[in-house]
């Protein structure tokens, strides 16, 4: 099939339309529930400091310093939990530089939301609600909850947590990735592309399947797991091999916040890339008291692709990047 002019949307318009009729059905569910949408700025004053995602910078006439688009409304939505917003979610479009393919487009669209007093548990159970309306799935659709290091013994038969660098590189040159390139490859970096080339392609085939208790050096914004701090109380779901949404019991300790963003600038510095401030507002907002939470972010068009069956992103948009 011959692709439509460059002046047309790449999206079909029924697709176009179910879009509309998921956007509706995601307030509708929030609405039953009580929880607020908001509206946070795309344009923010500070990049993100994870040393994985990149930010779009901005410089905008009239405003001095440069300014970026955002790559999550998260930070935003913290400092309206620590005001006193109780459970909120916001339908965002963000931006992220460096991502391409099938999967990806430099601007997409995140559903992200935050419950007060959830445990991590009752958050997956919720998502799971959710993605069972909007994928269409049956009522009760068959569930699976599988651990970071199960994962890692299932596939790969490897403790994550435990197996020698060494071991870890062996194992990734067995299974594909170029020798010198694993051989330069930190641990966490290995255990990167063991997930994202192995191991994720391979979940959800036959149930959503819930990844949790990922290793402590791969937080990000999560707790530790007080019953076991090599563990942080973050999950990921996928579906069909493909990532649709990451969550985490909330980190709220400023300190430790902060520990955190320098070590991301000093991860950053290591491989020769730009070393964004870190967000003061987000530290403060920390610092006055977030409540405790449970957060997660919510790829829509990826959740429509699979929908549809769509086989690459520029299906369920209406201008991908190509044709903005």
């Amino acid at each position: 099939m011959n692709a439509p002019p460059p002046w047309q949307p790449s999206a079909a318009l029924p697709i176009l339309r179910l879009r509309a009729q998921l956007l509706r059905a995601v307030r509708e569910f929030f609405a039953a529930r009580g929880v607020l949408e908001v509206d946070t700025p795309a344009l923010v004053r500070h990049a993100v400091t994870d040393r994985h995602i990149e930010s779009a910078r901005v410089q905008l006439p009239g405003h001095g310093a440069p300014l970026y688009l955002h790559t999550s409304p998260e930070y935003a939505m913290k400092r309206l939990l620590a005001a006193g917003s109780g459970d909120i979610y916001q339908l965002a479009h963000v931006f992220r530089g460096e991502e391409a393919g099938a999967l990806h487009n430099a601007e997409f669209m995140l559903l992200e939301w935050y419950r007060c007093g959830f445990p991590m548990a009752a958050l997956m159970t919720e998502v799971a609600t959710l993605c069972t309306e909007l994928l269409g799935l049956p009522n009760a659709p068959a569930i699976e909850h599988l651990r970071y290091t199960e994962a890692f013994a299932r596939h790969l038969g490897i403790d994550p947590l435990d197996a020698p660098l060494g071991t870890l590189r062996e194992r990734a040159i067995a299974q594909g990735l170029d020798a010198p390139l694993a051989g330069a490859c930190s641990r966490d970096e290995l255990l990167d592309w063991f997930m994202g080339a192995r191991i994720g392609p391979a979940l959800g085939h036959h149930a959503l399947c819930f990844l949790h208790h990922y290793p402590a050096a791969q937080a990000a914004l999560a707790r530790l797991d007080p019953q076991d701090p090599r563990l942080a109380l973050r999950f990921e779901l996928y579906y069909q091999g493909v990532e649709l949404a990451n969550g985490f019991e909330e980190l709220i300790d400023p300190l430790e916040q902060r520990t955190r963003f320098e070590r991301d600038q000093a991860a950053r510095a290591a491989a020769g890339h730009p070393q964004p401030a870190i967000d003061p507002l987000l530290l403060a907002a920390l610092s006055a008291g977030m409540p405790e939470a449970s957060g997660v972010a919510l790829g829509l068009d990826r959740l429509l692709m699979l929908r549809i069956g769509a086989a690459h992103i520029d299906a369920v948009l209406p201008f991908p990047l190509a044709r903005a």
